[in-house]
């Protein structure tokens, strides 16, 4: 007979209950290899555990039955009845019953506000001006209106101002013989007027000054407070302080062919010029640029700064590009570019809604009108028989004035509309004095 402490090859090692595992290692210590455990169950009564188990008073079987009686309750049945079963209509719910989702679906039903109709756009302008003489040179900037609703217009050597307002055209200066004036910009006083000549010579107003500095004509403009900066064909832009009598506050380099677009930021940090080599460069107010852009394949003159989105500029290509481009000016990144098909001569943001407008050359000679971001294309606005080379925004910002090459001035109300009501009468002042010409029939005026 073997104890139970001793260990024999031809049976199982049976411990004791009282082994502890320190006793159970020491035995098991000599044994050479380690046999199977298994375990004594004499002291255990599996009669009266399979018993208790089944019995509808055992302690396990407890929380299921109060769970089936529970879930009887919610759904309203009896313990013994079927969830599923196929009837004419639902069961009723009992007296009193609440449905516990009946305030979530409530909260829901409340009505919906309408969904804001889709703007309409005029498809045709409300004004026409000839315009004699303006010159089809996709590199000038001839058009500008300023803050005192007053058109600046180059045409040939003059330069005309023409007030939406009252209607009345004056001639502001004529250049000499042998020039023409090749860009105006209106500060944002909308009292002084900045010309620049084909001559290098830019004029403020009457004359109130000249600024000399640039070697060939000056194409682009753009105004900064006091300080006016000035793009030109020698490759350079210049940057005057109208105040000082040296004005030239600094010259920037970076451009190898003629500067013929040129904005600055509408919170004045940057100042981004394009040029005919290509090339777009976005500066802070420093000498060099910040960041020079060649992802266009042509000329680029159509530049544009978001009204509500810092640091994005949006550029237009040549004919060999066809492009509009969105820049992140703080990064230097590409955020979108869409093929427009056709030259992009200008652009000008809606400061009303999410959208910007876009004028272009061969072969529809059209003013396009996109949703952004998704450049969703709202409008086409075609009336023109040549290029459209430039755009400009009433000072409400709901009308834009189109000039082109077809010696023409059109005024199309495509940024006006339902935005125009938040704007107060000050702001639609301006927008009726084109309302003395009928809507329909246009009505064609000489600017000279």
């Amino acid at each position: 007979m073997v104890t139970p402490f001793t260990h024999s090859p031809n049976r199982a090692f049976v411990p004791s209950r009282n082994l502890t595992p320190t006793k159970f290692a020491a035995a098991t210590k000599n044994t050479g290899k380690m046999d199977r455990f298994i375990p004594n169950r004499s002291a255990s009564n599996l009669d009266m555990a399979s018993f208790g188990a089944e019995s509808e008073n055992f302690s396990t079987a407890s929380p299921a039955k109060e769970y089936r009686k529970q879930l009887a309750a919610s759904l309203g049945t009896e313990p013994s009845a079927r969830v599923l079963a196929f009837r004419q209509k639902a069961p009723a719910p009992p007296a009193g019953h609440v449905a516990g989702s009946a305030s979530l679906y409530s909260a829901n039903g409340a009505p919906r506000a309408a969904r804001k109709a889709p703007r309409a756009i005029p498809q045709h302008p409300e004004r026409i001006l000839d315009a004699p003489e303006l010159l089809d040179d996709y590199y000038l900037n001839l058009l500008d209106w300023g803050s005192s609703n007053t058109l600046a217009v180059a045409l040939g050597q003059s330069v005309y101002l023409w007030s939406a307002s009252s209607g009345t055209c004056e001639e502001l200066l004529r250049a000499d013989e042998g020039e023409y004036v090749s860009s105006v910009a209106w500060a944002a006083d909308g009292r002084h007027v900045a010309v620049g000549l084909s001559g290098s010579v830019v004029q403020a107003a009457r004359p109130l000054r000249a600024l000399r500095g640039h070697a060939a004509r000056v194409g682009a403009l753009s105004w900064n407070g006091h300080t006016l900066s000035t793009g030109s064909r020698d490759t350079t832009v210049r940057c005057h302080d109208v105040r000082a009598r040296e004005s030239t506050t600094a010259v920037l380099r970076g451009h190898a062919q003629e500067v013929c677009g040129l904005r600055w930021s509408p919170n004045g940090a940057q100042l981004a010029s394009g040029g005919n080599d290509n090339a777009l460069a976005a500066r802070a107010a420093a000498p060099a640029p910040a960041h020079r852009l060649t992802a266009h394949r042509a000329a680029v003159k159509a530049l544009a700064w978001c009204p509500f989105q810092a640091n994005l500029l949006a550029s237009g290509g040549g004919t060999a590009d066809a492009s509009i481009k969105f820049w992140n000016t703080h990064t230097g990144a590409l955020v979108n570019s869409i093929d427009t098909g056709s030259q992009v001569c200008s652009l000008a943001w809606n400061r009303h809604e999410r959208e910007i407008a876009s004028s272009h050359g061969f072969s529809q000679n059209q003013i396009s009108v996109y949703k952004y971001p998704t450049m969703a294309k709202v409008a086409e606005l075609t009336g023109h028989t040549s290029r459209v080379l430039h755009l400009a925004a009433s000072p409400d910002g709901t009308t834009l004035c189109s000039a082109a090459a077809d010696e023409t001035l059109r005024f199309w109300r495509c940024f006006g509309g339902e935005a125009e009501a938040g704007e107060g009468a000050g702001a639609r002042a301006p927008a009726k004095a084109f309302g003395a010409a009928s809507k329909a029939m246009l009505r064609s005026v000489n600017v000279r």
